[in-house]
């Protein structure tokens, strides 16, 4: 078989040898006239744009995880492929090239014209990431699935594909110079974190300033998608991304904060302290939860879980399903479960994409539910996929842009600490409670008693609960997660009493919790400006049918053994998704409320304002 060069050189020489080398120019350029090109074999529904949506998303799992960077990604495809649309559309403002043409076929040309804008971006971006020679094959691939030669490269025109490349080469100028520092692998030069590393194997942690963020040293560090790194110590990902040109936030000034909505909650803060002392004891007390042995049961059906109000977890389900009538079915399932899958579930995606990818997962689902019944804000009038989908996705990853910017903007500003460094810290120092018991310290772990605990004398003889810690006497124990079994696919690791020192979250001990600040959450932005997107652009809250979700099968998870049974995740809303994401960062043992909270409040501002900036796009209105 003729490899892809082979075949676009056989092609022009074919060409020359027919009409000669003066008028190869004419012959090639109006690449309108070639013969159409055969249907796709799978899924011959989608879009041009959904294919090169698919495609990227396919990239970013091959990829090392960086959410900050998969989002600008993201949205400088869709915004690649919206300005390709809105060429050949007489009233919409392009985003970065708001040139106007026609075609005699504007939707053979729209198709040619987004193919090489997204091949031009995509190929540059993913040159030099892991899995780059596998993407690059891929968009290479889809080029000739869609039978548009690789070696078009002309800028010059009013072709199709001039105009796409075109487009390609401003996205990529641009990118050069929004504030990510992509010439220098996107890392903060100027950053350095203030504490030294915590050692992960060894107890305790160190820390010049516990509210801090303090990075941290695995001995085999793999990341969420099984890439092996080399360096042992993480590397903060993204403090300077507040500074990196937005959708539609405004600018982040000197400090690189489009939005501030004030510092987090911090140790020894007399205003606020109680309330951070608060928080991580109910990331201590979600971790005594995750013991499957445990007979404790939810009922985790959406007549009972959702329909919270912005920035809480005051819901209490949704009476009926709106599309049926209907009461919601019970469902009740043992809690240790629950909330293992959630936090596994929603760590990275079902597949590694990262959170931005992940809802562009969810968009497309909802899209293809839809179909063809696709009317844009639920308005009368029906609008084809094509144009549907660069709009999604224009607003949709115009809003996961903005909110990785605004969340990494307060986690560069903040350089907040996360619960391993701070429950390990805290326990260390000893008990906050009451003075007239052994290890008293006022910033230390307050005593609950059944979750956290003094090791004294009494509880660590022969057939007590904390016998295996004897020698540890005045010392402070959590009940908590033990820790990765030895053979995670047939055991767990359960919950024990362990020191505070040794205290770890749910996760995988190649991982432990991501390298970057914990204020404020990055799922929870992302994915409540996604869900305000896609609620606004479908023109309802609710999914299609009232209900969806992704079932957890037994014996699937990869922290432990487990789930005992099926675990449907189902959510009524986009917003009950959005929260529940937000949620399994406090059961994964990575975040605390003022995390999850606060970024749910920014990503509905940055959700909202992303669709009210997109619709001008499509209405024209947006350079006026």
């Amino acid at each position: 078989m003729q490899t892809r060069r082979a075949r676009v050189a056989a092609a022009i020489v074919a060409i020359v040898a027919i009409v000669g080398v003066a008028s190869f120019a004419a012959v090639v350029r109006p690449w309108e006239t070639r013969p159409t090109c055969p249907p796709a074999a799978d899924h011959p529904e989608w879009s041009v744009a959904r294919r090169w949506d698919e495609a990227l998303l396919d990239a970013i799992r091959r990829a090392l995880p960086n959410p900050p960077v998969h989002a600008r990604n993201l949205f400088h495809l869709s915004a690649a492929m919206w300005d390709a649309w809105a060429t050949y559309d007489p009233q919409a403002d392009g985003y970065v090239v708001t040139e106007k043409h026609t075609a005699s076929d504007p939707a053979a040309a729209r198709n040619e014209s987004i193919s090489y804008a997204a091949y031009r971006v995509l190929s540059a971006r993913f040159i030099k990431a892991l899995g780059g020679e596998e993407s690059l094959s891929e968009f290479a691939d889809l080029m000739d699935a869609l039978c548009y030669p690789l070696d078009v490269t002309t800028t010059e025109g009013d072709s199709a594909a001039a105009i796409g490349n075109r487009i390609a080469k401003t996205v990529l100028d641009a990118g050069l110079n929004d504030g990510s520092n992509q010439a220098g692998g996107y890392a903060d030069p100027d950053y350095a974190p203030v504490n030294p590393p915590l050692v992960v194997a060894e107890s305790g942690a160190t820390m010049t300033d516990p509210n801090r963020w303090q990075p941290l040293q695995i001995e085999h560090m793999i990341s969420q998608n099984g890439i092996p790194v080399t360096n042992g110590v993480q590397q903060a990902v993204g403090p300077h991304w507040g500074h990196v040109t937005s959708f539609a936030l405004p600018d982040g000034g000197p400090d690189g904060v489009p939005i501030d909505p004030g510092p987090p909650p911090q140790l020894g803060d007399a205003t606020t302290g109680a309330a951070l002392v608060e928080q991580v004891v109910e990331v201590i007390r979600d971790s005594s939860r995750l013991d499957p042995a445990d007979r404790a049961t939810i009922d985790i059906s959406l007549g009972a879980l959702g329909g919270n109000s912005l920035g809480s977890n005051d819901g209490y389900g949704h009476p009926v399903n709106p599309a049926t009538g209907e009461p919601y079915e019970p469902e009740v399932v043992n809690l240790a479960d629950f909330g293992r899958v959630m936090a596994e579930f929603w760590a990275d995606g079902p597949n590694s994409e990262t959170p931005p990818g992940h809802w562009n997962v969810l968009a497309n689902l909802v899209s293809d539910e839809l179909s063809p019944d696709l009317r844009i804000g639920g308005a009368d009038q029906r609008v084809d996929r094509l144009e549907w989908d660069v709009k999604l996705y224009l607003a949709l990853n115009g809003a996961v842009h903005d909110a990785a910017i605004a969340a990494w903007g307060l986690k560069g500003q903040y350089d907040s600490s996360r619960p391993i460094s701070l429950i390990r810290y805290m326990g260390g120092l000893g008990q906050s409670s009451d003075p007239s018991l052994p290890s008293y310290d006022r910033e230390g772990l307050p005593l609950v008693p059944g979750l956290i605990e003094l090791i004294t004398k009494d509880s660590t003889v022969s057939g007590q609960p904390r016998a295996a810690l004897a020698g540890h006497e005045g010392e402070i124990a959590v009940r908590s997660w033990a820790g990765n079994p030895a053979d995670p696919k047939n055991d767990i690791g359960g919950v024990e009493w362990i020191r505070a020192v040794d205290w770890v979250p749910y996760q995988l001990p190649t991982f432990v919790t991501p390298a970057f600040q914990g204020y404020i959450s990055g799922h929870s932005t992302f994915s409540r400006a996604a869900a305000e997107v896609v609620a606004a652009f479908t023109g309802s809250e609710y999914f299609p049918g009232g209900v969806s979700g992704y079932t957890i099968t037994a014996g699937s998870l990869k922290f432990e053994k487990g789930p005992a049974t099926d675990i449907r995740l189902e959510w009524a809303t986009y917003y009950d998704a959005a929260d529940q994401a937000g949620q399994s960062r406090l059961w994964g043992g990575i975040h605390i409320q003022a995390d999850d909270f606060t970024g749910r409040l920014l990503g509905s501002q940055c959700g909202k304002d992303a669709w009210v900036l997109a619709q001008q796009y499509f209405a024209g209105t947006a350079t006026q």
